[in-house]
């Protein structure tokens, strides 16, 4: 039996038997893995925080005919802050979740990785909905699946002052409306996209992260088949 070192985030805790989990761990050194904890749902178990939600820790693992199996981990992280705000916590649950739909087993991406942490430390005091379109824009990006947020994909001229524009599933892009293919956007969605982006942009309001949330969850949806429960939910909390 062989022993590894990850620096990983918990993305998701599935029960098994009567007092085991399952994690997904994202890491950055082997990307997403599975493994197994032992007896984390008892009372007073040493390494139930291991298997608590956005849980950031180094995890030993022992590995065993290509399984792996966590024996012990020592917590960088908690984001506690996450756990204790309703919309926080789905927005994290979020994050987490288009986390499982971009990586793979074994595939490292240490830039994804960095995203998820330094998403979920700045969700703990800031507005957790930009931060979120943020993080989606640069996950789907890394992934080969980015979001074209210049000008018309098809003509290249400007979009921040339409009034009504497509966006095409395939492309990831935004046409005029006489231009492109697609279901119908506002200008309100693609200037809360820029802005989420870096760029310059007027005034963000709730209705507009509301918007730029539902195109992105259909997008990713589109480009992975995920389900996106917990992005759901936190479109219908803002």
């Amino acid at each position: 039996m062989d022993n590894i070192k990850v620096n990983a985030l918990m993305l998701r805790a599935t029960d098994y038997l009567e007092n085991d989990k399952i994690l997904t761990l994202l890491s950055a050194e082997r990307g997403k893995i599975t493994a197994g904890i032992k007896g984390v749902k008892k009372a007073g178990a040493k390494l139930k925080f291991a298997a608590q939600p956005f849980c950031f820790a180094e995890y030993v693992l022992a590995e065993r005919g290509g399984r792996y199996t966590v024996t012990q981990a020592s917590e960088s992280e908690s984001f506690y802050e996450l756990r204790t705000d309703v919309n926080k916590f789905y927005a994290a649950c979020a994050v987490c979740e288009a986390a499982i739909a971009l990586t793979y087993e074994g595939d490292g991406n240490s830039e994804i990785f960095a995203d998820c942490v330094r998403t979920l430390s700045s969700m703990c005091g800031g507005d957790e909905a930009l931060t979120l379109i943020g993080f989606l824009l640069s996950v789907l990006r890394r992934s080969g699946y980015g979001v074209s947020l210049e000008n018309c994909f098809a003509c290249g001229s400007g979009l921040t002052s339409a009034n009504k524009m497509r966006f095409n599933m395939d492309t990831g892009s935004f046409c005029c409306w006489n231009c492109g293919i697609g279901a119908g956007a506002s200008s309100v969605t693609y200037n809360v996209l820029r802005a989420a982006d870096g760029h310059p942009c007027g005034e963000i309001t709730t209705a507009g992260k509301k918007r730029a949330l539902k195109l992105l969850k259909e997008y990713l949806a589109y480009k992975t088949d995920a389900k996106l429960n917990s992005l759901h939910e936190f479109i219908n909390l803002i």
